[in-house]
């Protein structure tokens, strides 16, 4: 059986992000135009309105996850058509690009059931938002992955997203931080790998998330201080 290594090259370096908004200029006002647009805007807009919502929640609780199902349905009046945006889970795309496509899919679809090409007014205009990620480093390490079990739960939502969900689009493999790092260990770690590969980040918030990353990262720690 193989043996981990004493200590990765590097230490895990935590750290925490926030996501800058920045106005596109994009606006629409119709399906027809939401199609249009859809075909051009920057993949970094697409990023934002599907997680944005996650690091900037509102008051209230979003009905349908992200900010095009959210308009859909209260700015268009269209519950079709917001449930099927809301359907699409951004973590099941490999680049931006397939996710764009599985969007100008749906709207498509929807066009060709309904030509009416409902309209909202202009104070209800969909304005599409692009998003810059700033990342903070908070100088904390961690040496061994026992101790990530140990950190976790104190982890900022900015860490939780950074370290869980922004590292898939990052990554090459599209893993997550934890996973690439845990990878230099060697098999060790095999089974904690796959229960962070099975988390879909996507349908809960940051918070859950971090509950959800805690209890797997104490389990594992817990099963292998009994090995």
């Amino acid at each position: 059986m193989a043996h981990a290594p004493t200590a990765p090259l590097t230490p895990f370096a935590i750290k925490d992000c926030a996501l800058i908004a920045l106005a596109t200029g994009d606006k629409v006002q119709t399906l027809k135009e939401l199609r249009d647009h859809l075909k051009t805007v920057p993949g970094s807009s697409l990023y934002y309105h599907f997680w944005g919502g996650l690091l900037h929640p509102g008051f209230e609780e979003r009905e349908y996850g992200n900010d095009l199902g959210e308009w859909a349905k209260h700015a268009l009046h269209d519950a079709t058509l917001a449930e099927r945006l809301a359907a699409i889970d951004p973590s099941g795309f490999a680049n931006p690009e397939d996710m764009r496509q599985a969007l100008l899919d749906v709207v498509e679809q929807r066009l060709e059931e309904d030509s009416a090409n409902p309209w909202t007014p202009v104070d209800r205009q969909f304005q599409f938002i692009r998003s810059q990620i700033v990342v903070f480093d908070t100088g904390r390490t961690v040496e061994q992955p026992e101790q990530l079990a140990e950190v976790i739960a104190g982890l900022s939502p900015g860490s939780v997203f950074y370290h869980f969900i922004d590292a898939r689009q990052r990554l090459p493999r599209g893993e997550d931080d934890f996973r690439a790092w845990l990878s230099a260990w060697g098999q060790r770690y095999t089974g904690l790998a796959q229960g962070l590969a099975a988390i879909d980040p996507y349908f809960i918030s940051l918070s859950e998330l971090r509950e959800q990353l805690a209890a797997l990262f104490a389990n594992s720690h817990r099963s292998s201080t009994h090995v």
